[in-house]
């Protein structure tokens, strides 16, 4: 059985390696979504960083922070219903949004940045490239048969081709954004490039398959709000502070140095903040009470609302009622959403990430990736997992045995990355003093 609509032809439902369906009657995306749901990559993200590293100890005893798992359960639990409300098959949607941040390092954005840096001399390293890789290669399910050697060849996943569309943010190489040569991102290695291709046969250009877009804002709604709630819960955030102009201008500050275009007026933020504001539902104070507590996931609720309707009527009111997918329609955000949404994560970004104390963890972060790959250049195979000790030793020249310890590092999570680097490179617990 391909798809439960009819409306995801033959091309959109085939795999890579074909392969029969173990249990009749399910669709293909119900297939793609549980094979993402189980495997180890993805809960190996309940021990990645989001914002606030896990393990950390907040002010208020319920507050357990995000890991890069629980904002791709919500992330998926966005998406599902925003994708589903456009026509969109919500499986394939909910797959995307799971697969999404698979390929995330440990320590989060700060881990990625440290070992792209690692990766210059083989292709650089790229979150969402690397997740394609993950999925297309690395995650033990499914093996071919290589015509030249008859040695058996990983294809990860063998998600459909739908699925890998879905899941890929930006569906280009490495240096060939369509508008920003000089942008670090990407969506595939060089030497992934043929299932890439394979992925975007029938895909126009350089276009985002709409699943993709679907995600995209999903992505962006889920973690603006939710890391304003950790942030409050935290007690890094006092909601008095947003109606201060010295306060207000640092946050405009952010947002325009990173969540929109750099001639966006200060005034178009600020009309934005002050419509969150104004609301009757906006937390005004939090002191970790169950009546704070509850306003507080009210407002979450209220935010998560307030931003895919107003992309779901923006949608509709330009391409109509019928059902939207794959590449016959854009999801339409109106500019106002965009501008709340990048306020608020600039309202987490200056008061959590930008926090004295996470400068200082970030720095010994970077450090621990970068003695990290250099104890596993120096000591390879040892070190390496049992599964890319193989590809090691299989590895035809430097630059593929380069990739193998970049992929062995993206693996970790936050506490493995130190227990190895502790075992590897000297350090008897991982951390360095402060």
């Amino acid at each position: 059985m391909d798809d439960s609509s009819g409306i995801y032809d033959e091309d959109a439902v085939e795999r890579w390696a074909p392969e029969p369906d173990k249990r009749p009657g399910r669709t293909a995306f119900q297939r793609d979504r549980a094979r993402v749901l189980h495997s180890a990559a993805l809960r190996r993200l309940a021990g990645k960083t989001q914002v606030v590293t896990p393990g950390t100890r907040s002010r208020h005893w319920d507050a357990s922070p995000r890991t890069r798992l629980t904002h791709s359960l919500e992330c998926a639990q966005v998406g599902r219903e925003l994708g589903a409300a456009l026509g969109c098959d919500p499986d394939l949607v909910e797959t995307a949004c799971l697969s999404h941040d698979l390929g995330h390092p440990p320590f989060g954005h700060n881990g990625e940045q440290a070992l792209n840096e690692v990766a210059q001399d083989c292709g650089g390293f790229e979150g969402n490239a690397q997740s394609l890789r993950l999925l297309t290669r690395i995650e033990p399910k499914r093996f071919t048969v290589a015509p030249d050697s008859g040695e058996p060849v990983s294809v990860g996943l063998n998600l459909t081709r739908a699925a890998l569309d879905a899941a890929t943010k930006y569906p280009w190489p490495r240096g060939e954004h369509p508008t920003d040569p000089a942008s670090p991102k990407f969506g595939v290695y060089e030497d992934d490039r043929p299932v890439f291709d394979w992925v975007r046969k029938t895909a126009p250009g350089r276009s985002t398959c709409f699943e993709a877009q679907v995600m995209d804002w999903s992505d962006d709604v889920a973690y603006s709000v939710h890391d304003l709630e950790d942030g409050l819960h935290a007690g890094h955030l006092d909601p008095n502070m947003l109606h201060a102009e010295p306060e207000r201008a640092d946050i405009f500050a952010v947002a325009v140095g990173r969540y929109v275009p750099h001639d966006t007026d200060p005034a178009e933020l600020a009309a934005a903040l002050d419509r969150l504001l104004d609301q009757e539902w906006w937390p005004h104070g939090y002191d970790g009470t169950a009546v704070a507590q509850a306003r507080l996931k009210d407002a979450t609720s209220q935010l998560i609302g307030r931003f895919c309707l107003a992309a779901e009527g923006a949608t509709r009111q330009r391409y109509g009622s019928g059902r939207l997918t794959r590449y016959a329609a854009e999801l339409v955000v109106p500019r106002e959403a965009r501008h709340e949404c990048a306020v608020l994560k600039a309202v987490a970004d200056r008061y959590v990430m930008q926090r004295p104390q996470q400068e200082a963890l970030r720095a010994d972060q970077r450090i621990v990736v970068a003695e990290l790959a250099q104890a596993l250049t120096a000591r390879a195979p040892d070190g390496l997992d049992p599964q890319f000790r193989a590809l090691y030793d299989d590895a035809p020249d430097d630059r593929t045995a380069k990739r193998v310890i970049v992929d062995q590092i993206a693996s970790l999570t936050d506490a493995s990355a130190r227990s190895l680097h502790a075992r590897l490179a000297g350090s008897p617990t991982g951390q360095r003093p402060g």
